[in-house]
């Protein structure tokens, strides 16, 4: 069976006729849901099921779930979960737990896969659309939330997604308006924004961005050969790369071509969030067929989930609770 390279996003909470037709035929690895897709959790449920049934085969379904102002599935059904730079001070322990909780609300509604943990650091000029998302001030604190958030999503059975390679926290624009720029000695990164990454080359899948670092040239990292050399071979990342949203506007050019582009360059996937079917079908075009190297790395990157757990998920909150002083909004 051909599969796209590409995860497509859902137009709605249910799934017509029309849009299960055009999943069957473009075949993407793996879709992305948002708000918009989310109701109750039995017609989520059922969305779930659909869009597999569409395709013939258990594809990867993925959210953001990070918790604060980034999380798709909200109260009163799932659990209200604190910005990850608030749970800081509660440490590695706090992260894990969480993980555990997130990866169970998930894998109850069939999603699978999770774009977190944000390993981008925060800095004090870093850009409000982003700095709340990350997991703490310095390399060695980033490094330890993120594993912690990642491996505890793991052993529930979802598959966490590393972003945003090579690292956007020193980024003062938002890279869905415009071409965010990092202009910073490539020494100075190594040591800093870079290092999370590297301690986390490990994680089975990652998620580009689309910063631009003059010492790579002009292209955004989504698009720069050299960007994604470092990422895989200085660095060791191993995992599946998928991009950031290609329908953002720090990409230029047609979504075919933005797609096209990001595969050359050695990206494995390429994400495209929001659109119309026909749009969808030009990121499926350009993408192409998901082959060679980066289906094995495909493959392995969902075999590295463990089993769904059923979890006292009471009893997991009112720990975290205790760990983070913050009484949250319970589990509906």
């Amino acid at each position: 069976m051909t599969v796209s390279a590409c995860i497509l996003g859902v137009q709605g909470p249910d799934l017509p006729v029309n849009e299960a037709a055009f999943f069957r035929d473009a075949a993407p690895w793996g879709f992305v849901l948002f708000a918009r897709n989310v109701d109750t959790p039995a017609r989520l449920r059922r969305l779930t099921g659909a869009l597999r049934e569409a395709v013939g085969r258990e594809a990867p379904i993925f959210v953001d779930q990070e918790g604060g102002r980034v999380q798709r599935l909200r109260a009163p059904h799932w659990f209200e979960h604190a910005p990850a730079l608030d749970m800081a001070t509660a440490g590695p322990a706090a992260y894990a737990l969480q993980g555990r909780m997130l990866a169970a609300e998930l894998r109850g509604v069939g999603i699978d896969g999770n774009f977190a943990p944000c390993a981008d650091i925060a800095w004090p000029q870093t850009h409000p659309f982003l700095r709340s998302r990350c997991m703490g001030t310095s390399a060695a604190e980033v490094a330890r939330h993120a594993r912690a958030l990642a491996d505890g999503m793991l052993a529930g059975g979802v598959v966490p997604v590393i972003k945003h390679m090579p690292g956007h926290g020193r980024a003062t624009q938002d890279s869905h308006l415009e071409t965010p720029l990092i202009d910073l000695p490539r020494a100075v990164l190594e040591d800093t924004d870079f290092a999370p990454f590297k301690a986390l080359a490990d994680l089975p899948l990652g998620m580009t961005a689309h910063v631009r670092l003059p010492f790579f040239g002009d292209r955004p990292a989504t698009m720069n050969p050299a960007a994604l050399e470092m990422i895989r071979h200085d660095w060791g990342f191993q995992g599946a790369l998928m991009t950031d949203d290609i329908g953002m506007r720090a990409l230029s050019g047609p979504v075919r071509d933005r797609a096209a582009v990001a595969i050359a360059a050695g990206c494995d996937l390429v994400l495209h969030c929001n659109d119309t079917v026909a749009g969808f079908a030009e990121a499926a075009t350009g993408a192409g067929p998901l082959d060679g190297p980066a289906l094995l790395r495909c493959e392995a990157a969902l075999a590295r989930r463990g089993a769904a757990e059923s979890v006292d998920f009471a009893a997991l909150a009112a720990d975290l609770a205790t760990m983070t002083g913050r009484a949250q909004t319970a589990h509906g």
